[in-house]
């Protein structure tokens, strides 16, 4: 990918990507029981990986740059990016890679799940790839708590460079985290991590506390009960946007969808509140089906969908 292609690159990510064996149970079983698998299937997800193929598949032009391995896994993620339109030129191939490796239970009668994964070997951000070029050719940077050495690296070029930086943080035990989540413009975290990272014991708390005056945005979400947002626009109070209500299905990777969702719009220039109302009715979608949507779906859904929805 060249510095020409770049310049009309729309999300650049660099976080982890992973192989899913999800199991589809009736409900999620006790200690020491057994139960029939109603179906399984194996997919290609992690945090960035899942953000980029939402991104992709609603409209965006995406390039995944983060380490891949030369292992049969790693493949898989890579055709899996190559079949949704994400380019992969820039992630570097090295033995030493890994990507991550999951199982998934999803209790039908509710659509919640359990995640088991493993995370041996290099996940990630390359500490000194891709090029200064491609991260400052792109307009939004996407990463993760995966490979935080280049994750730093990468976001310090993006701010200097005026690139939107957009992150999906589920583990603030890792090293840099402090370094890296200051330098996040656009913060999307659960309400779990953000209570923890502040010891607010509130979204809207949290969120307040997560604010500084160089951050476009932060958002702290909470599943069915929707989102609080700090932003200028706000005037620096928290604001509540209520999540669309729907019957879920599975909802494995709907903060992925969420993030990702968020992204394209973020790229396309929307207004904020039509990011997150676009983000949010991506997520219903994804809880719904258990498919990442396509744009025309989330714009009829947004068109014709309940009223319940964060407000337009």
């Amino acid at each position: 990918m060249n510095s020409s292609a770049t310049k009309r690159l729309d999300i650049l990510g660099l976080g982890c990507t992973a192989v899913d064996d999800l199991l589809y149970v009736p409900s999620f079983p006790r200690a020491d029981t057994k139960v029939r698998v109603a179906h399984s299937l194996r997919r290609c997800g992690g945090l960035t990986g899942s953000a980029l193929v939402t991104a992709a598949r609603l409209g965006a032009r995406c390039a995944y740059a983060g380490c891949l391995g030369t292992d049969e896994h790693s493949e898989r993620v890579a055709w899996n990016f190559i079949g949704e339109g994400v380019d992969t030129s820039q992630a570097p191939r090295l033995p030493e890679a890994r990507v991550v490796r999951s199982t998934i239970v999803v209790g039908t009668d509710s659509g919640s799940r359990n995640i088991f994964y493993e995370d041996e070997g290099m996940i990630g951000a390359h500490p000194s790839l891709p090029s200064e070029d491609v991260i400052r050719d792109s307009k939004v940077l996407f990463i993760d708590h995966s490979g935080m050495q280049g994750n730093l690296r990468a976001a310090r070029l993006a701010r200097s460079a005026g690139v939107a930086v957009v992150a999906d943080f589920e583990d603030e035990a890792v090293p840099l985290f402090q370094e890296v989540l200051a330098l996040v413009d656009h913060l999307i975290l659960s309400v779990e991590l953000a209570c923890r990272i502040t010891k607010e014991s509130s979204a809207a708390q949290a969120a307040r506390a997560l604010w500084q005056p160089d951050r476009s945005l932060v958002l702290v979400t909470s599943g069915a009960n929707g989102c609080w947002s700090v932003s200028a626009e706000s005037e620096l109070e928290a604001r509540h946007h209520p999540a669309f209500a729907v019957r879920a299905a599975d909802t494995t990777g709907c903060g992925d969808v969420f993030h990702g969702a968020y992204a394209a719009s973020l790229a396309r220039g929307d207004p904020l509140q039509e990011r997150i109302r676009f983000a949010a009715a991506a997520a219903a979608l994804k809880a719904m089906h258990g498919e990442i949507p396509r744009r025309p779906a989330v714009e009829g859904f947004l068109r014709v969908g309940p009223r319940s929805g964060p407000p337009a």
